[in-house]
Parts: structure tokens; sequence; C-alpha cells
């Protein structure tokens, strides 16, 4: 190996023995057993759910508890022994208000969490699990979670510990560390496959979780993405994520997350719109009693003001993209200067259709894309709200820090919406600047742009990435979205239905055409027999008989409808795909009432787990990526100790 390499190693491991021990342990971790993955996908700000789901490990620690303690706790006792680790400083309250003695409840609680922290500590190294432990309990709990001979002098021992432990009043303490030590330790790694954003109130809190959280990857989502572009500063971007908080009521994540002001949009539309009904801008949950509490028709009236404002704005700025961009073949979607305002229609193909409003008080039919100064200025400080919020810009921040527009993880190739496919099932080519992309490629190139597009210091090329942000948003090629079109002008405004229909990408026609799965695997560079394709997106109708399993086990859509919008569609609240030792596994999630239901009933998340694929012998360490990893690890350390022993490297005493 190169010897500056091999001195820079040194100075990590400056001896034989220092290199040679560590060895040993890397190569007795590649005989652990695989880690635990979860695969979540479509959060919608849901953040309530989510965390219960994180929480419970998707009801894998239910499971657990009731496999080690069935002959020993009764069935309303694991429940309650389960909320405990999920919800530990809230249920510890309650219960122990009606405890007579206090240590006696520590003394039989105790050892049960012991017990379920070392079964799950038992797939990691001693190392791993220390580096967890807090501060001042770490020597504790170490021993505590040793597992235990049959020896009568040991067993006293720990009881001793544990009686010294409650003695002290740090009863409390470490049954609140030893159940989130077990929560962490239930979840190697999380995969988060994409939406983020919109629909539910709370995908700040979802995104504070994430950041907080000791191992995870993003797969962007067409709803991420847009927020990715607002905070770089497209105004395309900001209009649309405006847009839709209005359109579904739900600003808390705009306003109370991320402090951004709606006060100027709601001068804008007072004056410009203050006599427009705009009846078909009510917000989509108007008679949802849990997003809308007690507002009045003002109230109402007010949000839909400033919906048709913002989305004037949205087409204007949406078709000076497509302008400057004429390679986005977007020309179809430039319909304000096809709007004939004198006969009240809009002319869409070859055809003209009634128009459901005709108030346009701000579109100048000479020159239909141009913003009106008041209306620039309007999106100039909404801009420089985007741009200068700093929860925000941490959180997108995160995003492109731990995400992509898709991920190869253990042979397995996850992404959000799906690989842009024509018609006889090729991969779709994009041209851009004379070069052609399809399949990976093109995946890779737009990935580029939309990191362009935050990054980027020349002002030109800023311009280019967030043009393209807005393009995954919504463009017909676009791997994120996955439609011809994005028909929002056709839904507000025109009475005619069938102009509302947005046609899917082949990709989803193909989804159980193995052969193109394969030729998917191939191009990205996968055993299509070792593996799966893991996608969201699009919410699978399990009450209508659809199965997320396709391609005969080879792709796995997990939209299930975590965010309560789309649960009347699928029937269930989400799934859960969970990667073991064993195999493959999918939790099938019913709807989550709420965490103080939890804590007070001991009513946990109804979840139905079934098996899809098991492995032929059980997975290690050694046959993931973490695995081959570690043998480069362990490769560059021989080669030091041969160096060390060759006299090409010194120890240091």
């Amino acid at each position: 190996m190169n010897l500056a390499y091999l001195e820079l190693l040194a100075e990590q491991y400056p001896t034989i023995q220092a290199a040679a021990m560590k060895i040993v342990a890397l190569e007795a971790s590649l005989n652990l057993p695989k880690e635990t993955e979860h695969f979540l996908s479509d959060l919608h700000g849901e953040y309530e759910p989510f965390l219960h789901l994180l929480k419970s490990s998707s009801g894998s620690l239910r499971r657990r508890i009731d496999e080690l303690f069935h002959d020993e706790l009764s069935k309303r006792q694991r429940r309650s022994l389960a909320v405990l680790i999920y919800y530990p400083q809230q249920k510890l309250s309650l219960v122990l208000r009606d405890v007579e003695d206090e240590h006696a409840w520590y003394r039989q609680t105790l050892p049960y969490l012991i017990r379920l922290g070392r079964s799950v500590a038992s797939k990691y190294t001693l190392t791993h699990v220390r580096q967890l432990l807090p501060e001042g309990y770490a020597e504790t709990i170490e021993v505590l979670l040793t597992p235990q001979e049959a020896d009568g002098d040991r067993e006293r021992y720990y009881a001793s510990l544990i009686d010294s432990i409650i003695a002290v009043d740090q009863g409390e303490e470490l049954t609140i560390t030893l159940a989130k030590l077990i929560q962490h330790l239930a979840i190697t790694h999380l995969h988060i496959i994409g939406d983020i954003y919109d629909r539910g109130p709370g995908a700040h809190i979802i995104l504070d979780e994430l950041m907080a959280y000791h191992s995870v990857d993003i797969q962007w989502g067409n709803h991420d993405i847009v927020w990715m572009g607002a905070a770089a500063g497209s105004l395309a971007c900001i209009a649309n994520v405006v847009r839709i908080s209005l359109r579904y009521n739900n600003m808390e994540t705009l306003e109370n997350g991320y402090g951004i002001s709606l006060i100027p949009l709601v001068s804008f539309a007072l004056d410009v719109y203050g006599d427009d009904p705009c009846p078909q801008f009510i917000p989509k949950l108007a008679d949802d009693p849990l997003r809308i509490d007690k507002m009045d028709e003002t109230e109402l009236l007010l949000l839909a003001r400033m919906q048709k404002a913002i989305t004037l704005i949205q087409f204007k700025l949406e078709g000076q993209i497509i302008k400057r961009r004429p390679h986005y073949n977007m020309d179809d979607r430039l319909l304000l200067d096809k709007i004939d305002r004198d006969r009240a229609v809009v002319r869409l193909g070859d055809h003209d259709f009634d128009l459901i409003d005709n108030d346009f008080p701000t579109l100048d039919s000479a020159d239909p894309y141009a913003l009106t100064s008041r209306e620039q200025q309007l999106m100039d400080r909404l801009a420089l709200s985007f741009k200068t919020s700093a929860a925000l810009q941490k959180h997108v921040r995160f995003l492109y820090s731990n995400g992509g527009m898709y991920r190869v993880y253990n042979n397995n190739l996850l992404y959000h919406g799906c690989i842009s496919l024509n018609p006889d099932g090729s991969f779709t080519e994009l041209v851009i600047h004379g070069q052609a992309y399809s399949g990976k490629s093109y995946m890779d190139r737009v990935e580029r742009l939309a990191r362009q597009g935050y990054f980027a210091a020349d002002p030109q090329e800023r311009q280019y990435g967030q043009d393209a942000m807005w393009y995954l948003w919504s463009g017909a090629r676009s791997p994120l979205y996955g439609k011809n079109k994005m028909a929002t002008f056709e839904r507000y405004f025109v009475r005619d239905k069938k102009t509302h229909k947005e046609l899917k990408n082949p990709y989803y026609s193909y989804r159980d055409d193995e052969s193109v799965i394969n030729n998917i695997f191939s191009e990205f560079g996968i055993d299509p027999q070792a593996g799966c394709i893991v996608n969201g997106h699009v919410p699978v109708k399990v009450k209508q008989g659809q199965s997320p399993i396709k391609a005969n086990g080879r792709l796995i859509i997990i939209d299930g409808g975590l965010a309560k919008a789309y649960q009347n569609v699928t029937g269930i609240a989400g799934f859960t795909l969970i990667a073991n030792s064993h195999g493959l596994l999918l939790a099938e999630h019913k709807p989550f009432e709420s965490a103080q239901k939890t804590i007070q009933e001991d009513v946990d998340l109804g979840s139905n787990t079934r098996s899809i694929f098991s492995y032929s012998r059980r997975q290690f360490v050694k046959d993931t990526d973490l695995g081959a990893d570690l043998r480069q690890r362990i490769s560059a350390l021989h080669a030091l100790v041969g160096a060390y022993r060759a006299g090409l490297v010194k120890e240091v005493s």
C-alpha cells in the first residue's frame, strides 16, 4: 500500500500490537449478525405516528417482549412494559402515582428491562454498546448487560447492584436510560424513502428527530425537493410550497416550524382579491375538525384568497422556467397565454374548455408570464424569509448531507418514485448540452444539479440547478414525480374533469415485469437475485386488493398511507419494511390514535407483520456492505503490520 497512507494510519495504531488487536476486533465483528434496517416512506409531516414507529421499532420490540416473557408476564403486563420502553418518562409518572412501594416496583421491573437490553444488544460489539451509554451510567449498565452465567454468586451480585441503584434513588434514571438504549439498539439503520414534507403538520419535528438519530439515510421525494428548492431561493418552488400549505390548511411547518411570515401575502391577497369569493380555493381539509378548529367563514375566505394569489404567481414563475429551459419540453404547460378572457375559455391542445373562474386581475394579456411589481415585491420578501430561516436551512443541509436521488445499500436499490421509462420499457433519455442521460446516469445528473442549485457560487449555475429542482418536482420525465403533467391549472380552473387526469410514467405499468426490473438492477450494478427495489410515492390501495410486492418480490412499494390524507385510499396507515439477519419482513400498520392514549391505556399501534423473504442461511456482517468496508480496513491494517515488521514504518512507544 501507499507508504504515506500507512504512515497516516500509524498515527491511529502506533504499534504492532495496537494494529494487530484492531484486526482481531474487526475480524470478530464480521461474524456478528447482520444489522437490522427499517425502511419508511411518505411520512408527509405525520410526526406522531412516525415517532411511535421509531420508539416501538415498528412493533418489533413488542414481539420481542412477547417472545422473551410470554411465560412470565400476562398480556397486559407485557403491553405495559412495551409502553414503558416507548415513553419512559411519561409512563413512569403515570405508573408510580398508583404504586405504594416504588422500590419494590423498580426491583420487579428493572430485571425485565435488563434482559430485554441484553437481547437487543447481542448483535453489537461491546465497543458499540459502550459508545451509546451516558457518562456516569456506562460502567453500571455495561455490567448489567453482560450475559449471566448460571451462577448463584453472580446472580446475587446483579441483584445487589440493582438494590444499590434503587437505594440511592437512581431507579428512575436507570429505567429511562435503559428504555432509550433499547429503542436505539432495536433499529441499527433507518432508511427514509422520501416525502417528509407536506400534508401533515410536523415535517420540522420529524427532521429534528432524524437529525438526532444515530444512523439514517434519505432518498429525496418530490415533496422534499420542492422544499429544498424553496430553501435555495427558487421563486417557483417557494410559490408551490406556500400554495400547498394553504391548499391543505397546513401552515404549522411553514410558520411555527420555520418562522416564515405570510403577512405580506395576506396584505396582497386582500388588496387584489378582496372581492373575489374564490370558491375553488377553499382549503381541502376545511371539513376536518382535527386540522381546522372552529375556523369561521372569514378565515376560510382569507386562506382561499391567499391561495389564489400565490397560485397565479406560481403559474407565471413556472412559465418563465419553461421558456428559458426549452429542453424540458414543457410547452404544453404554458397555459396563461391560452386563456381567452372574453369567452371565458382556455385552449388545451386542440380544444377550448370553459373556465370555472375568469377573474385574473394581475394577468397582462400582452405578457402573461410577467409578475406585476407588487407580485415581484411579495416574492422577494418571501424568498428572503425562506433563505434566512435558520431552522429550514439546517434541515435542508441535513437532507443534502444524508440524502440523494437513490442509494444502493446491502444490494437493495432505494429510490422514492421511479426510474423514468419509455412506453416500450426502455430507459427514458434526456439530452442536456448535447449529452444523453438515462437510467443511472440520469439520476446522477439530476442529483448533481439539485446540489448545484443550493451550493453553487455562480448565479447562473445556481439558477440552472434551481430550475432543475422545480423540474424534479413536476416535470414529465422526473423520476421523483413520475407523471406526464401536474394538472394544477386544470384542477383549479377547468370544469371538465377529463383535463385533470395525470398519466403515470410507463414504469408503473412495468413494476410486475421481471425483465424490466432486472434491467434496472443491472443498470445500477446490482445482482437481481440477491436484492430488491424499495420505493414509495404511490399509495398502495390495500383495501382494493393491491399488493405492495411486485415482480415476484423483486420490488416492494412501502407507501401505505402513513399520512392521514391517504388512509381513505389505502385502507391502512402505513408500511414498514424490516430487513434483519433472517430476511425481509413487511409490517402493515393500523391508524395511530395518539401517544397520550398509548401511555394512559397501554394501547399499542396495531400492526400485522409477515415474512416476505427468508435467506437460505442467516446473514452476518461479513455478508453486508459494512463487511466489505471492514475487510478493506483489515487489509490496510495487515499492510501496516507488515510495514512495521519490514522496518518501513516506525513504532511509537
